[in-house]
């Protein structure tokens, strides 16, 4: 029998998020739904769908894919089980763009100062 209990809950920080999420097409609204579910109910997530951003301090970044598409969605932790979504990007070249990972980290920033 499959337990519904979630290991994590994924909530959007103001409308970063919602504003590259409105953006997209349908099928890639799904994947992106289908993914950010299976984060908050899987155990150990696989580096697939979460990665950590090399030299931050907890930034990750949520990875989805559709067909030669692919999109990034960062996010990061607070309290262990809440996962804060932050701003979302197509991606275009192999490295993830400078701009974007600063861009999440004002975020993640910016939701700490208000939530200490």
């Amino acid at each position: 029998m499959e337990s519904n209990r979630k290991n994590r809950i994924a909530i959007f920080y103001k409308d970063y998020f919602e504003r590259f999420f409105i953006e997209q097409s349908e099928k890639v609204k799904a994947k992106i739904i289908w993914t950010i579910e299976l984060i908050e109910e899987l155990e150990r997530i696989p580096e697939a769908y979460l990665k950590h951003i090399e030299s931050t301090d907890g930034l990750y970044e949520i990875r989805i894919k559709i067909g030669s598409d692919i999109f990034r969605i960062f996010c990061f932790f607070d309290k262990g089980k809440l996962i804060i979504l932050a701003n979302g990007f197509q991606k275009k070249t192999q490295k993830t763009p400078k701009k974007e990972i600063e861009r999440a980290l004002k975020i993640m920033e910016e939701y700490k100062n208000e939530n200490k």
